[in-house]
């Protein structure tokens, strides 16, 4: 097993820094990295969705191409439109209500993205559950006409019936993220009423066969979203996304762009080209030289990621 810190390119999810484990299992590698304030409970599925992998028990793909977004974290407008213009997708995923006064910021950052895709591109804009009912209605209307259309506004509230609600008063489609992976029993949240797309992340959810089931009962349209993996556990994701049975809408795996590196070769790092993905059969092995380059060096952190590991292990991670 290695333990890695890679540096982020820009800060996202408010750390500046991703930390986690590459774990090697009988047929492959795995990843484990849920973020560091997650309990144990909630990284159990993390650990799960690493020994999937390396057991190399995905189900086969359907396609062989996924098409993907690129991320906009909450940066001006000059490095929004860069961002955007230079990733080589048509659909780009802006961050927004990044602090509580940002409302001016999310508005020229989303015009710039609108700029850089030009009309014909799609934008959609994730909030992570900031704002209240009336807040998210009149944030979503302003940004709907800042962009000029919005594909989509992901989790704009953190309970499926404020999105009920904000659904009812909006004309933008809904999708929920954090109301399916945070719930106790994914598998029973019930957010056709209140969602119009559902967000999936295989890796908090405890694998590829498990978040088909959860796409499943969802009973809407999915898009895989990454959990701010390196290409190990990106793999895992586009395993996934690979084996939905209908894709309508591209992806939110373009994320490794966030990091300031990678943990294989160029050769098997998850670039997007053309605004896609390949979809792997089985993870890529990690590269010597990257595990060195960004091996963690603190041994309190690499001392405390061992024992978590070994602790969620014990306690049902493998389960």
């Amino acid at each position: 097993m290695h333990t890695y810190a890679i540096p982020l390119r820009t800060r996202f999810r408010g750390i500046t820094v991703r930390e986690g484990m590459l774990v090697e299992g009988p047929a492959g590698w795995g990843e484990f990295c849920p973020f560091p304030e997650y309990d144990d409970t909630v990284a159990a599925p993390w650990l799960a969705t690493a020994v999937e992998q390396g057991a190399a028990d995905w189900p086969p793909p359907v396609r062989d191409r996924v098409p993907v977004n690129c991320t906009v974290p909450a940066v001006g407008p000059e490095r929004a439109h860069h961002l955007a213009a230079s990733s080589g997708c048509r659909t780009a995923k802006v961050k927004v209500a990044d602090h509580p006064e940002s409302a001016a910021e999310d508005l020229a950052r989303v015009e710039a993205v609108r700029s850089a895709l030009g009309p014909a591109g799609a934008v959609r804009v994730d909030s992570n559950a900031a704002w209240d009912v009336d807040t998210a209605v009149a944030r979503i209307r302003e940004l709907e006409r800042a962009a000029g259309g919005l594909e989509y506004v992901e989790q704009p509230c953190a309970t499926i019936d404020e999105l009920a609600a904000v659904r009812r008063r909006v004309d933008v489609p809904i999708a929920a993220d954090e109301s399916i992976r945070r719930a106790e029993d994914p598998l029973a949240v019930a957010v056709a009423g209140a969602a119009d797309v559902a967000v999936i992340k295989c890796t908090p959810l405890g694998g590829v066969r498990r978040a088909l089931r959860v796409a499943e009962a969802c009973g809407l349209p999915c898009v895989v979203s990454s959990a701010l993996e390196t290409s190990v556990g990106l793999a895992a994701q586009l395993a996934l996304a690979g084996s939905l049975p209908t894709l309508e809408h591209a992806c939110g795996l373009g994320t490794l762009s966030l990091l300031d590196g990678d943990l294989v070769s160029a050769a098997d790092s998850s670039v997007p080209v053309g605004g896609a993905l390949t979809v792997p059969h089985r993870p890529p092995r990690p590269d010597p030289v990257a595990l060195e380059n960004y091996r963690m060096r603190d041994p309190e952190r690499e001392a405390w990621w061992r024992a978590r590991l070994a602790r969620v292990s014990r306690d049902g991670g493998t389960s």
